[in-house]
Order: C-alpha cells, then sequence, then structure tokens
C-alpha cells in the first residue's frame, strides 16, 4: 500500500471502566469525520447502561462542526458494549464492521442458543472486504482484514493513521490475545506483520491502554516504533516463536468480565435486547459456555 500524505485530526476519547480508547477521525479540509469503537456505557453490578461516552462524542462532533460520515467498528468487542446503533439514531450515519462478522455471529448463535439472531451482518449498513476503500471527506481510507484477535477483526488505514485495536496494543503491553473462540495466535502475527509492513511513520492508534505500572493511558505509536520496542513483536524473531509466547501467555488469562454480556450485544449491532412484555430488557447469559478458560 502506498504512503498517504493526508493527515485526519484524530481526537481520542478514553473510557476509564473499560480502558478503551474510542476515536473521532476528521478531515480538517472538510469536517467530515469517521467515530471508530465508540463505547456504550454498562455496570455489570447494577445491570444500569447509559450513554454518557457516547454523548461526549456527540459533544465534540457538535462543538466542531464536524459532520459524521461513518461509524466504523474494528470487531465485536468482547470488553464493551457498542455504542454504534445509538451513534447511527442520533446521526443518521452508516455503521460499517468487517465482512467477517458474519462468521462471528454463526459461531456465538449456537453458543446463546439464538436461532432467530440474522446471520448475514444485516445490522450494519456496510461490511467491509479486505481490500475496500472509502473516504473521510477528501482523505482516503483502506481496509485491512486483520484476524487472529477474533474471527473478524479489521484495521481501518485513514490517510497517516492506522486503527488497529485488539491487534497491537502500545509497544509496553505488546499484542492482543488470540484465544476467544475463533481466535489464532498464527493469524494474529500474520496481522500483524501486514500492518507493520506500513510505512514507518504511519500512526498507530490503539483500542485498550491497560496502562501497565500504573503509568497514564497512552494509545498512539508508530509503526517504526512498534517494530522497534513492541515487547511482544521485538522479541520474538519468528511467527512460530511469537505462536508459543503467545499462546503461553494466553493459558494463563481469564476471560474479559463482559465477554458474556458484550458479544450478546455487538454481534447484533450494538443494539439491546428487545425489551419483554413488562417494559424490561434481558441479556441472556450461558453457563459454562467457555470451557477451560482459567478462573478470573
Amino acid at each position: 500500500m502506498t504512503q498517504q500524505s493526508s493527515e485526519p485530526l484524530v481526537r481520542t476519547f478514553y473510557e476509564p471502566r473499560t480502558c478503551s480508547a474510542q476515536y473521532v477521525v476528521s478531515d480538517p479540509a472538510t469536517g467530515s469525520c469517521a467515530i471508530i469503537d465508540p463505547v456504550l456505557d454498562f455496570d455489570e453490578k447494577s445491570g444500569s447502561t447509559a450513554t454518557n461516552s457516547a454523548d461526549e462524542i456527540l459533544d465534540y462532533v457538535t462543538a466542531n462542526g464536524l459532520t459524521v460520515e461513518w461509524i466504523l467498528d474494528t470487531h465485536p468487542h468482547a470488553d464493551h458494549f457498542s455504542a454504534a446503533h445509538y451513534l447511527h439514531s442520533r446521526t443518521g450515519a452508516p455503521t460499517a464492521i468487517g465482512a467477517h462478522i458474519v462468521e462471528v455471529q454463526k459461531l456465538w448463535r449456537e453458543i446463546y442458543n439464538w436461532p432467530d439472531l440474522p446471520v448475514d451482518g444485516a445490522q450494519w449498513d456496510r461490511l467491509f472486504e479486505a481490500g475496500d476503500r472509502f473516504r473521510v471527506g477528501l482523505i482516503p481510507a483502506q481496509v485491512l482484514f486483520s484476524p487472529g484477535h477474533t474471527l473478524a477483526s479489521v484495521t481501518y488505514v485513514i490517510g497517516d493513521a492506522a486503527f488497529v485495536h485488539d491487534t497491537l496494543f502500545m509497544p509496553d503491553s505488546g499484542t492482543a490475545r488470540a484465544d476467544f473462540p475463533g481466535g489464532s495466535a498464527s493469524r494474529l502475527y500474520r496481522s500483524i506483520m501486514e500492518i507493520l509492513s506500513l510505512p514507518d511513520e504511519t500512526r498507530i492508534f490503539t483500542g485498550h491502554d491497560y496502562r501497565p505500572g500504573g503509568r497514564e493511558p497512552r494509545w498512539e505509536s508508530t509503526v517504526g516504533e512498534q517494530k522497534a520496542t513492541n515487547i511482544h513483536v521485538s522479541n520474538c524473531r519468528t511467527e512460530a516463536e511469537f505462536v508459543a509466547m503467545r499462546e503461553a501467555r494466553d493459558r494463563t488469562l481469564p476471560m474479559p468480565k463482559l465477554i458474556l454480556h458484550a458479544l450478546q450485544v455487538n454481534i447484533n449491532g450494538g443494539r439491546l435486547p428487545e425489551p419483554e412484555p413488562n417494559g424490561r430488557r434481558y441479556l441472556k447469559f450461558p453457563l459454562n459456555a467457555l470451557p477451560g478458560a482459567p478462573w478470573g
């Protein structure tokens, strides 16, 4: 892929409950923007939902006179609810995700015993294939298929900025786990190598930062920095070494506390379950659905 000279303005919204980085990526020349990986607030202890994080994004869009052209998810998240459907209802902007979401839907429909779930990706307005191109304003964008963490993960390369979410973390945190249903350490390694084949000055924006050592949250690096200092990339000289490291580490990690909550919402495009006759919404929570996972 050739280097783009376009430099979008990237505004990050860090959500501390889930350590998530949400992005508004805008074209300064036109005021058009894309929202990437927005969070719908959820408190698992009380079962409460809220739109505070998404509304903060909308306030920024309004204050800066931006027009939302896209609402993009990089993958079906396992650690927070997506606010894509809510933001679509507020802005009318199309929602999009990688086309392989249909494989994730089919996998999790069985786990949830959810025969009525549509598994054709119709919950989104656009399903991106590898190599698809689009624009944010006048800034060209391209989609990389980046599986490994999930079956459906994609990277959005918008101008000189790549939004990789749970593929690479900041260099001092390494890489994402690959043991979710449908995950693969080998595919993750190959996805990382494709991302790191972008020009060294490409800005890398990750989707989480867990603040190792208690430092302040960070989310931006470059391809050059990742190649030189990422603790999982620079210390593994081959795919086999990376896979051995990643699989050994993953065997020690408990599942994210919200995985069974979040996937039910996120494979449905960020839609909460429909209210039942009493007016309340209910999540269906499968027991013993992830055998072998370490207890947290």
